[in-house]
């Protein structure tokens, strides 16, 4: 078998399985549908299995096939990026961050997070929010410089990631006008009376807050869960319910959100953490963050 692999019979292969056909595929390379089956055929020989299966009067990928196929997105979808990468290094116009931010990690902590970094000229800025162990395998693969999270990275022999703490901020109890008389009376009792917005299992945070409420015997009106903490903000600040957020946000959540601090969650804190590949930072913005802290 031979071990060298040819782009160009892999590239016809993944337009005959994108395509559903050799036909399709011969149409939209404007080519004769026996080059490309001779094509997909060479590429099955140096692979040393069957790619595709007779199926009615069609194809379909065989286990193998559906292996390749996988694979072969990935390929070409890098591909696609390269012009735009290469054009970006060339420029020397902007300094690149790529930033994955947990799905976990509250959305009012991310710009304070991200401010030592945010004063640099020529910074040019992507955040891509995702599930935490998805974020783990973009970094893993080097799609993102940095990811910020409200946990570490779990130990996994077979990433080599290493987790920098930020920091941490108490947790508080704030709500919207309508029902701060209310939740202030007797509070923390009042989380019974008054309806409470709380994060899903997403973020860690949200165990502490759940034995929060069991040390201090109560049963919260739930009225919301919410994945986003942006949106669990927005929903709070319309009135829907009080909600637990960052203390080192505070000013932030009273000025833009017209939310008013009630009382601590006293017990229970946010941790930030800053996730990379390498014990020893080298993208220098990403060091710039660990830095200050």
């Amino acid at each position: 078998m031979n071990t060298e692999l040819n782009y160009k019979h892999l590239y016809y292969f993944w337009v005959t399985a994108k395509e559903g056909g050799m036909s399709h595929a011969a149409a939209r390379l404007g080519m004769a549908v026996q080059t490309i089956s001779a094509q997909v055929r060479q590429l099955e020989r140096e692979l040393g299995h069957s790619l595709f299966k007779p199926a009615g009067r069609g194809l379909a990928l065989t286990e193998a096939g559906q292996t390749a196929l996988q694979l072969a997105e990935q390929i070409f979808q890098l591909g696609e990026q390269l012009p735009a990468a290469v054009r970006d290094s060339a420029s020397q116009t902007s300094v690149r961050l790529m930033v994955g931010i947990s799905d976990g990690l509250p959305k009012l902590a991310v710009r304070d997070l991200l401010s030592p970094v945010l004063d640099e000229p020529k910074l040019r800025l992507l955040c891509h929010e995702d599930e935490f162990d998805d974020l783990l395998a973009d970094l893993a693969l080097h799609r993102l410089d940095v990811v910020l999270s409200d946990r570490p990275a779990p130990a996994n022999p077979n990433l080599r990631l290493y987790s920098h703490a930020l920091g941490s901020s108490h947790l508080g109890w704030y709500a919207p006008a309508e029902w701060f008389d209310e939740a202030a009376r007797d509070f923390p009792r009042s989380l019974e009376r008054v309806p409470v917005l709380l994060p899903t299992s997403h973020a860690s945070v949200r165990l502490r807050l759940d034995q929060w409420f069991e040390r201090h015997g109560l049963q919260p009106r739930i009225m919301g869960e919410f994945e986003d903490s942006a949106l669990l903000t927005t929903f709070g600040a319309s009135g829907l319910g009080v909600l637990p957020a960052p203390d080192r946000m505070r000013e932030q959540v009273e000025r833009a959100y017209g939310l008013r601090w009630l009382g601590d969650c006293d017990g229970v804190q946010e941790h930030f953490y800053a996730i990379g590949t390498a014990r020893k930072v080298q993208h220098p913005l990403v060091q710039r963050l660990l830095d200050v802290r």
